[in-house]
């Protein structure tokens, strides 16, 4: 949970209108792309799990913007309140989960098999300890069905602050899925990387 009383959320003013974010795009993204590449995490064949932050949302509402033609703060507002939830505060870690299928037999295959799985991630601690994934609330009553999931999933992991000092080198993603058990040892960029998410801001 947070332990810092400045959120780390996006608001109006931390939006660019369309042509200051034309000039800005290039570099913006290209920062993105490198962030992405530590946070990124490939859970066996069809799994990705891409741990978000202030950056990452930043853009991706940038680009919404851009995409829809988005001009008013009302409507800024809209994307907003739909990905800050998105970026975590200390203590908090939060994944847009990606299922990577490519033809329709693969989603008729896998996607009712995978009822569930967004609360099948679990962060495992070298000392012992894990932390299970939560579905985001406002996500869940759109993309769970009883019979059939989602491509795309939005969960967060809450770690105490003993957790917190426990996130180092040998920590293990998980899916204990009854039809998708995978798991990976974090790389050391990707541990450094997620710990700035985990820990308070500097001062």
């Amino acid at each position: 949970m947070s332990t810092d009383s400045r959120s780390r959320k996006l608001t109006i003013a931390d939006i660019a209108d369309m042509r200051a974010y034309e000039r800005e795009r290039e570099a913006l993204r290209a920062r993105v792309i490198d962030l992405k590449s530590r946070r990124r995490i490939s859970l066996g064949h069809i799994v990705t799990v891409m741990f978000e932050n202030r950056d990452t949302m930043r853009h991706q509402v940038q680009e919404m913007a851009r995409v829809e033609k988005i001009v008013t703060d009302e409507g800024i507002q809209d994307e907003l309140d739909a990905y800050n939830p998105m970026i975590p505060e200390p203590g908090q870690l939060c994944a847009t989960v990606f299922i990577e299928l490519t033809s329709e037999e693969q989603m008729r295959l896998w996607l009712p098999r995978l009822v569930g799985i967004e609360r099948s991630f679990v962060v495992r601690l070298p000392g012992g300890g894990e932390v299970r994934s939560i579905t985001e609330e406002q996500h869940e009553s759109q993309l769970t069905r009883p019979d059939v999931t989602a491509a795309v999933h939005y969960v967060r992991f809450e770690f105490t602050p003993e957790q917190v000092d426990g996130f180092v080198e040998g920590v293990v993603l998980a899916s204990d899925h009854p039809a998708y058990a995978e798991e990976i040892e974090l790389l050391p960029a990707t541990i450094a990387e997620l710990r700035t998410d985990l820990l308070p801001d500097p001062a």
